[in-house]
């Protein structure tokens, strides 16, 4: 199997390693697949993994314009808010999808003890250089 570039991390999350607020612990961020969908010309399918350690955040950030995204939760509990929506908790074997362009204000490990990890699959355009922008 083929490890992905670090370069293409960077493109997903370029917040990877930051941390929401100065002393609070950073996510994890792993491509796990990535493949442009023969029978859909101009996509592309990634699958990144996101591990939170307790009392990890992820930085606001927006979506790209063409990026439909699927997320479950295999391990833990996280939190999360999308395009203002309020805050919602979901548990280990729970999903919720964001739209194109989405702006996701919180994506947290719901607890301060235990790790987190989401599996998040995108739908993007094959040429979208940035598919996770952070807020400015």
């Amino acid at each position: 199997m083929k490890r992905p570039h670090l370069a293409l991390l960077a493109l997903l999350f370029p917040f990877a390693g930051m941390a929401a607020a100065p002393a609070a612990p950073s996510e994890q961020v792993s491509v796990n697949f990535s493949h442009d969908l023969p029978n859909v010309p101009g996509k592309k399918l990634t699958a990144v993994e996101v591990t939170y350690p307790p009392g990890a955040a992820s930085a606001p950030h927006h979506h790209a314009g063409s990026a439909f995204i699927y997320a479950y939760v295999v391990s833990g509990t996280i939190v999360s808010e999308v395009n203002g929506g309020g805050e919602r908790t979901y548990k280990a074997g729970e999903s919720f999808y964001e739209t194109p362009g989405s702006h996701h204000q919180v994506s947290r490990n719901g607890s301060a003890t235990e790790p987190a990890r989401l599996l998040a699959v995108f739908v993007a355009d094959s040429g979208d250089s940035q598919l996770t922008t952070p807020d400015k």
